[in-house]
């Protein structure tokens, strides 16, 4: 399952140990070899081997990939070590964190080979072209259709919905300061209620008894009780934080495989999430680097990427799974924010949060 965990920087930036794999067998550091390209993300990455050894054969160079946990985790790595970088390109910094890499420095322009038939509504930084759009999903809350067939109860398809007294004690997210998608759903109730609406929004949800955990896993495999795990776990929660891409998930892995997913899409709650690959500033191996950005792009692999990382692909004309498309299609109208809004308020909007909610 696609899994986007933060870590504020604000609160404790200690070095993450990065784990690396790849379709390279060879042992040398990484870029440090005029033939090794290598790529530093989150856990969540991933690919199919035939794919990637197609853009190795292609290109000549060999892809080593290192992993270091969630999102938030690998940014603040990358921006300690930035004039020493691990790799030679970053991806995984969404558009929540994507303010705090580009202050820092993190990435030198390149303007990818195909960037024109990404959407012009991905690309954030088009004017620099600091880092490049790769793939894009929903934050939405979840629910468990048996919980509310079972109740005869509708389940909730909007904000407004989650406060009303049917669905007291029956949420579950994510807390802000430890998890993007539980920061993706406090910045879309900011979208949506606005400067002066949100902190109200939220005293009424905590009212209506909104469980918060650290971070998606334990919400979705523990809590959630739709989900396969969360059934498992006696999860007693039958809404939660995570994406309209998880109903299809539910689907592919089970087994046997059922008809329909167990779990459905409050499509009015949907904050829209924005995936970002750049090249470091310093990288050993730029035209590599540049190399392996140009094949994330390419049609190749933003169509391998659905099945791997359960995102949609950016660049138009790329096909997307028929499980998709019927059982976790994007959501119509998500809620969105400007990059400039979200670096000016997340912080403070974070420390209001946790003062609001957790005390």
């Amino acid at each position: 399952m696609h899994i986007r965990t933060f870590v504020a920087a604000a609160v404790g930036l200690g070095l993450v140990t990065l784990s690396a794999c790849g379709s390279s067998s060879s042992d040398d550091a990484g870029s440090g070899g005029s033939k090794t390209v290598t790529l530093v993300s989150h856990g969540s990455f991933g690919y199919s081997k035939d794919v990637l050894k197609a853009f190795e054969k292609e290109s000549g160079y060999k892809v080593k990939v290192l992993k270091s946990g969630d999102a938030g985790q690998a940014v603040n790595q990358a921006i300690l070590t930035k004039d020493n970088p691990q790799g030679d390109v970053f991806f995984g910094v969404d558009n929540t964190l994507l303010s705090r890499a580009l202050d820092n420095g993190l990435f030198q322009p390149y303007e990818a080979k195909g960037l024109d038939k990404v959407g012009a509504a991905y690309q954030l930084d088009k004017d620099e072209h600091r880092v490049t759009p790769i793939d894009s999903g929903d934050i939405c809350v979840n629910y468990d259709k048996a919980y509310f067939s079972e109740k005869k109860i509708e389940p909730p398809q909007t904000f407004d919905d989650l406060i009303k007294p049917q669905y007291k004690d029956l949420l579950v997210t994510e807390n802000a300061s430890t998890s993007s998608p539980g920061l993706g759903f406090v910045l879309g109730t900011a979208a949506k209620y606005g400067d002066g609406g949100w902190e109200g929004y939220w005293k009424k949800l905590k009212a209506n008894g909104v469980k918060v955990v650290d971070g998606w896993e334990q919400a979705y495999y523990q809590e959630f009780s739709g989900s396969t795990d969360g059934k498992k776990a006696g999860g007693d929660r039958p809404l939660v934080v995570s994406y309209a891409s998880s109903p299809p998930a539910e689907v592919i892995y089970a087994k046997p495989r059922p008809k329909t997913a167990p779990t459905g899409v409050a499509t009015g709650t949907c904050f829209r999430q924005i995936e970002f690959a750049g090249l470091l500033s310093n990288a050993r191996n730029a035209e590599g680097g540049k190399a392996l950005i140009d094949f994330l792009i390419s049609k190749r692999f933003q169509e391998d990427m659905p099945l791997n990382m359960f995102v949609y692909p950016v660049v138009e004309g790329a096909s997307v799974p028929a499980d998709f498309t019927e059982y976790g299609p994007p959501a119509k109208d998500p809620e969105t924010m400007a990059p400039a809004k979200i670096a000016e308020n997340r912080d403070e909007w974070v420390k209001s949060w946790t003062s609001l909610v957790l005390k």
